[in-house]
């Protein structure tokens, strides 16, 4: 069952090498467990998303051209998240007339990662 996703919540990028941790801005006031609690627009890169440590995708081009100079030998580069928003949300729960973000939705990156919660920040309530 779906989880919400709260400030804290940990991420994980298909083409990251380390997780990063999900900042959701207290402007909605809406809180869950104590927490701020995440929409689906809650996906601005740097703001919202940090940094996966580097990037392993060569459609990035920091990661594509450092490749390139070690002759074709993978050579992540620096990542920074270009992403939209999170898909599907909650279909029942709405923050300020926008779906919540739940811990089954996913974000995609630019350079083609795919971001997925591993852990919501909540651990007792459930929406679906």
């Amino acid at each position: 069952m779906a989880q919400p996703v709260t400030t804290g919540a940990m991420m994980m990028c298909s083409f990251g090498i380390a997780p990063s941790t999900l900042n959701v801005l207290p402007a909605k006031r809406v809180n869950i467990e104590k927490k701020p609690a995440a929409t689906i627009l809650d996906s601005v890169p740097m703001l919202n998303i940090p940094p996966f440590g580097v990037c392993q995708s060569l459609a990035n081009p920091t990661t594509a051209s450092l490749t390139a100079a070690a002759l074709g030998v993978l050579t992540p580069g620096p990542c920074i998240p270009v992403t939209t928003p999170w898909t599907p949300g909650s279909s029942t729960m709405m923050i300020g007339g926008t779906p919540a973000l739940n811990s089954t939705s996913k974000c995609t990156c630019a350079y083609g990662g795919s971001i997925s919660i591993t852990f919501p920040g909540t651990v007792t309530e459930n929406i679906p």
